[in-house]
């Protein structure tokens, strides 16, 4: 499903218009990504599921091409736990 399928679906099912709806959307996740921006970094939505922010501590990897090591940098990633009612449904 894409972002325009999305609000199409959520403006008929909500009976608002379109534009209302990919209002909704955006800011839904605009906040989504303020929430995990935040140092603890977690939004929970029950029955829905988990998203929080974890650092992934810097490895070393290796090129697939070439087979020589290389040096993968820290970073910060979302994760997502499905929740019991969503794991559920599907």
């Amino acid at each position: 499903m894409t972002k325009a399928e999305l609000i199409e679906k959520m403006a008929k099912d909500a009976n608002i218009s379109k534009v209302a709806a990919g209002k909704a959307l955006s800011s839904f996740t605009t906040n989504v990504t303020k929430s995990l921006k935040k140092k603890d970094g977690k939004l929970t939505l029950v029955g829905f599921g988990t998203f929080q922010k974890i650092r992934r501590k810097a490895r070393k990897g290796r090129n697939p091409q070439t087979g020589e090591p290389i040096k993968i940098k820290a970073k910060n990633v979302v994760k997502f736990k499905a929740g019991k009612q969503l794991k559920d449904s599907i």
